[in-house]
């Protein structure tokens, strides 16, 4: 999944400084659409650079986690190359995502370490789960307790965790105000949440994802983009099924209007995790027609486009 082995050298000097460091810098002048590169794990670097670059997105969000583009036991050795090759590509690495659910994760101080010493400003994170057995109260302040400590570190290295939000049953931050709870009292500055408005949509149906994106606005520094519409699985289940944006339940002329009003920059992920794209949407092999998946990638990030400029959210293209 690396970058082809006629790779140059790529050094980076890692946190010296760590505890001194700067915080990141969560408002820039324009907004810049990412690509999940989980949908790119059928190649390397250097492909998913140009890919993303010929489809229209402005960077890529890099997977720094087992089985990702960059692998965490080797992130100090392989990430600067991940990230050379993107940005030779005219693309930005604004964010990565990685497996670290809080500081006793494997490898979590040296990915933190390395993003921020290649000015990588933010890192997704999370996936607290609810034990049955136990009050969730309880575990509640337990994961506070933990956050705390994440954000201590992030902290020292001056970079900005991001708590995805997913749907289904034990996950805490699904329903958000439980997430809301978990960070309000820490820095938003190195904490904070990747408010995922499909799941939220999912979570929150008609009327409760607005009131989380309310909620959260504070503390929003990443957003990912999708969209779903109830249908049964093959267990004849009611389930999210996932599909490209525009043709289910997510209003995203209202979520980003609401984005422009509250002065939001941080990453913009574009995910592709619905059927049309084979094997790709969950990671897996290209088992499409290569024109027909960059097709599909183009005419998502079309609309995005529009549906944010018609929101008058500042673009980079």
């Amino acid at each position: 999944r690396g970058q082809p082995a006629d790779a140059g050298p790529v050094r980076v000097r890692v946190a010296a400084a760590a505890g001194r460091a700067a915080p990141p810098d969560t408002a820039p002048a324009r907004l810049k659409l990412s690509v999940f590169s989980k949908h790119f794990q059928w190649t390397d670097w250097r492909e998913t650079a140009a890919l993303a670059a010929e489809t229209g997105f402005d960077a890529v969000d890099l997977t720094v986690r087992a089985g990702g583009h960059v692998l965490p036991e080797r992130v100090a050795d392989d990430l600067p190359h991940a990230v050379a090759t993107v940005r030779k590509a005219g693309l930005e690495v604004e964010m990565i995502t990685t497996g670290i659910v809080d500081v006793s994760s494997p490898h979590a101080e040296i990915i933190l370490q390395t993003a921020q010493a290649l000015g990588i400003r933010y890192y997704r994170w999370g996936d607290f789960r609810y034990a049955d057995q136990r009050p969730i109260a309880d575990q509640l302040t337990e994961f506070e307790a933990r956050a705390r400590d994440l954000a201590a570190l992030n902290r020292r290295y001056g970079i900005c965790g991001m708590y995805h939000t997913h749907s289904g049953l034990g996950r805490a931050g699904a329903s958000i105000w439980d997430l809301w709870y978990i960070l309000r009292g820490l820095d938003h500055r190195y904490i904070g949440v990747n408010y995922d408005v499909g799941h939220a949509t999912v979570e929150g149906g008609s009327g409760g994802w607005i009131h989380t994106a309310r909620l959260t606005a504070p503390m929003m520094r990443g957003v990912a983009l999708k969209d779903f519409l109830w249908g049964k699985n093959a267990k004849g289940e009611w389930a999210p099924q996932w599909c490209a944006p525009g043709q289910g339940m997510v209003n995203f002329p209202r979520f980003f209007a609401m984005l422009q009003q509250s002065g939001y920059r941080g990453p913009l992920q574009v995910h592709y995790e619905y059927p049309e794209l084979g094997s790709a949407h969950t990671g897996g092999k290209l088992d499409i027609d290569k024109s027909k998946f960059l097709a599909i990638l183009r005419r998502d990030v079309a609309f995005y486009r529009g549906t944010l400029r018609a929101a008058q959210l500042p673009l980079a293209l």
